[in-house]
Order: structure tokens, then C-alpha cells, then sequence
């Protein structure tokens, strides 16, 4: 629901969408083999939405715009808090510039290094952000008429 507030000015977008792309990576990499368990569960859920909160800012204009936004955080979160010590790039990648993927992930690192160590030191921190993200999921747009974000309005 937090990218279906945000994302505004994608009309044709549904937040089912970005479900859709977190679980084509993670099963993509359970049959590759480069993992032995799913990825995708509540904690790692945390991670990804608190990088994704700061990157995505609502002015993407295309589905693939966000799709490529949303992919490189779940990159970063595969990275930091993924079980295995490298995950192929391919599955993540969904526009031709590696470079735009690899500069995302120095703005999302160099913007975000000091919380990604944070959520996984304090447990307060990571309460903080999950009660947030759940917070996303019991608001919408429709029960939100004054057009604020509902949450991740950070």
C-alpha cells in the first residue's frame, strides 16, 4: 500500500505489482540455487521498506522507473542480510544501464549506511520501522481523502 499512496502518478500501477516483483526474485533465486530458504519473510520485508521509503520519492513517471527503484533496494537488503556472501545482479536488473543500477546503490548506501546497521543493533529501531510499515497496510488512499501520505513520509 506504501507505493500505491506514494506513487501517485502512476496510474496503472497496483501495489500487488511490487509483490509480484520482490517474489519473481526471491523464487528465481531458490531455483538458481542461490539460496536454500526464501529470502522474503517479515524481518527482511522491514529492511527493504526502509531503504525503499528513502528512495522512492513519488515522482516516478513509469512502472519501470520504480520496479528498478525497488530492485536495487531489495539488492542492497539480498547484500546485507541475505545468507549467502554474493547474489547474482541479473534478477535484479530490469533496465539496460548498469551504471544507473550501481549509482542507486551508492546513493541508497552512502545515504542510508548508519540505519542499515541500526535496524539490526537496536531492537527499538526496528520496531520503530515496522510498526510504520504496518501502519502502510492498515491505511490507504481511500481511507485517506486529505491525500497525505499515510505513512513513510519520512
Amino acid at each position: 500500500m506504501f507505493l500505491h499512496d506514494r506513487c501517485r502518478k502512476l496510474r496503472d500501477f497496483q501495489a500487488g505489482d511490487a509483490v509480484m516483483w520482490l517474489r519473481a526474485v526471491d523464487r528465481s533465486l531458490l531455483l538458481q540455487g542461490w539460496q536454500d530458504v526464501a529470502f522474503i519473510n517479515p524481518a527482511n520485508v522491514v529492511f527493504v521498506y526502509m531503504l525503499v521509503r528513502e528512495l522512492v520519492d513519488g515522482e516516478e513517471t513509469k512502472e519501470a522507473e520504480l520496479q528498478a527503484a525497488v530492485l536495487t533496494c531489495l539488492y542492497l537488503s539480498y547484500s546485507y542480510m541475505g545468507n549467502e556472501i554474493s547474489y547474482p545482479l541479473k534478477p535484479f536488473l530490469v533496465e539496460d544501464s548498469k551504471d544507473k543500477f550501481w549509482d542507486r546503490c551508492l546513493l541508497i548506501v552512502n545515504r542510508l549506511s548508519s540505519n542499515m546497521l541500526r535496524i539490526n543493533a537496536e531492537p527499538g529501531f526496528f520496531t520503530e520501522i515496522f510498526t510504520e510499515l504496518k501502519a502502510c497496510g492498515m491505511n490507504s488512499a481511500s481511507s485517506n481523502p486529505n491525500g497525505n501520505l499515510p505513512c513513510g513520509a519520512a
